[in-house]
């Protein structure tokens, strides 16, 4: 009897729905193969059979001794990973009649099988359901510790389930099991705004503090050189708390690919807060970038929408920062194999930390430095002008004296109401961004745009001639001094770049300084 169920398969960040289709009928002779599977499936899809006939008999039900063909369509589309267990397990048991098949076309149905028939997680729940309801289909049954990320998807009939048994009581409408329902509002609004960190723990640091808040109201990358224990880690930790709040579309595509690669905590049920992500500097290109023989999103994508922070910069591969160029630019990575090319989203702000030279203390107030001037500009030329070029601020962190530490300053702003301001800036950038579809900050405009939205008087392109031609600084680097400028009159409400704007922007080119690398 010949029987069709319907899986998901995930690929990139989208999901694809896979018909497996179940013939069983016909007598084996002893010794001879019995379960033939098709359709492209890897090791652990081909493994599904002796996981399933140790899952049937141990659920009570009767695992067939007869010819089995499984088809796994479309046939041209790689199957891999445990998820196509359950499906099948249902499939071989609707087409020996031991339950019934009439319903089967209602439901995409994945997970993974223990001996015992219990489910083991997924993963890629989030984008299985969006593709699911997509395609009309009434209901979604997959293991119970995938449903609350699942039922984020409105329309659709989640159930969650511990083992093959109850899959056939909810395709057979036996039994009281109902679909988990969720207010999305809720789950999305009760953790947005909770922060362990905050801005009212830094003492002093102003300078830096009001670098960041640029950084966050404009979406501007920025890098922070100064001597170990200056804070830079410390401040950049709390750059997230002071970032606008993620509205319901980023969150869904922030979750959709944390589902994917498997890094969404199973208590989670959508990530409301922007992601922060801080890899150690030993980590490879591609798991930086994504990439492997089934392609798997990489840092730089689990921080989309949120922030990427690379501690100690030069300690990193050479190798591995450049393939930041690319993403940083797009807004997106492009993983590409032979049969296949995959899109991970790649939105993410760039905050980087360095020591000014080997052993730390090179334009130290206090402290001298003991490298000399070769050591301090091959350090320093570990990072590429052109990946220095796409950071718009270079900020200078210096010390704290020991007696701003001790005052125990109470006036230190707190990220919330830096946040309030950040926000204004954005309501304004959005307003203006409003017919651009791909543009939501002043970062992501392009050069054209930059012509377009950003008038500067005569005053502000002489300072800006003057700074150019003092510092050497390359066309992308002139137009991110403008963007930069551009969000300070955006936090300081002008519609106008005045001169203060554009010298603000300019002071924030550390690296571009005389006085650096000798």
């Amino acid at each position: 009897m010949l029987v069709k169920t319907y899986a998901s398969s995930v690929l990139g960040v989208e999901a694809q729905t896979i018909t497996i289709e179940v013939n069983a009928g016909g007598t084996v002779a002893a010794g001879k193969q019995m379960v033939f599977m098709v359709g492209l499936p890897d090791s652990a899809v081909k493994e599904a059979q002796h996981r399933m006939e140790a899952a049937i008999k141990n659920c009570g039900f009767r695992y067939p001794r007869m010819k089995q063909v499984i088809n796994l369509a479309p046939a041209d589309v790689k199957k891999e990973g445990s998820s196509f267990d359950l499906p099948i397990a249902i499939g071989i048991l609707a087409a020996t009649k031991q339950m019934s098949f009439e319903s089967l076309d209602q439901f995409v149905i994945i997970g993974e099988l223990s001996l015992d028939g219990k489910l083991r997680p997924i993963k890629g729940a989030l984008p299985i359901a969006v593709q699911a309801k997509k395609e009309n289909f009434k209901g979604l049954i997959l293991p119970l510790v995938n449903a609350k990320e699942a039922a984020m998807v409105d329309g659709l009939d989640v159930y969650g389930i511990e083992s093959i048994t109850e899959a056939v009581d909810i395709i057979e409408k036996r039994g009281d099991a109902v679909p988990l329902s969720i207010n999305i509002e809720s789950v999305f609004s009760n953790k947005k705004d909770e922060f362990q960190l905050d801005f009212s723990d830094v003492q002093g640091q102003e300078n830096i503090k009001r670098a960041l808040e640029l950084s966050a109201a404009g979406g501007h990358n920025v890098i922070l050189i100064g001597p170990p224990g200056a804070g830079k880690t410390m401040l950049a930790r709390r750059l997230s708390t002071i970032l606008p709040p993620l509205n319901i579309q980023e969150a869904l595509e922030t979750t959709k690919i944390h589902s994917v690669a498997g890094a969404l905590n199973k208590d989670l049920a959508l990530i409301s807060q922007r992601p922060f992500r801080s890899p150690h500097h030993t980590i490879s290109d591609v798991a930086l970038v994504g990439g492997g023989s089934n392609p798997n999103p990489g840092e730089i994508s689990l921080a989309h929408n949120g922030v990427l922070f690379l501690d100690e910069l030069p300690e990193f591969k050479r190798s591995v920062l450049e393939v930041l160029r690319q993403p940083m630019e797009e807004r997106k990575v492009t993983i590409s194999r032979a049969r296949l090319s995959v899109d991970f989203p790649a939105s993410f702000m760039l905050v980087a930390s360095m020591n000014p030279c080997p052993c730390g203390f090179y334009n130290h107030p206090d402290k001298e430095c003991m490298c000399s001037t070769g050591n301090v500009k091959r350090y320093l030329n570990k990072i590429s002008g052109p990946l220095l070029d796409r950071i718009d601020l270079h900020v200078e962190v210096t010390p704290v004296s020991v007696e701003e530490l001790s005052s125990g300053n109470q006036n230190s702003e707190k990220s919330e109401i830096i946040r309030k301001r950040v926000i204004r800036a954005r309501i304004q950038q959005d307003r203006r961004f409003k017919s651009n579809e791909d543009v939501f900050c002043n970062a992501q405009m392009s050069s054209n745009m930059v012509k377009r939205l950003c008038h500067i008087d005569k005053s502000c392109k002489s300072l800006l001639k003057a700074a150019m031609n003092k510092l050497q600084l390359s066309a992308r680097a002139y137009d991110r001094i403008i963007k930069v400028a551009r969000t300070a009159a955006d936090l300081d409400g002008n519609n106008e770049i005045a001169q203060e704007h554009i010298a603000e922007a300019i002071q924030f080119r550390s690296l571009d300084r005389e006085g650096w690398a000798g």
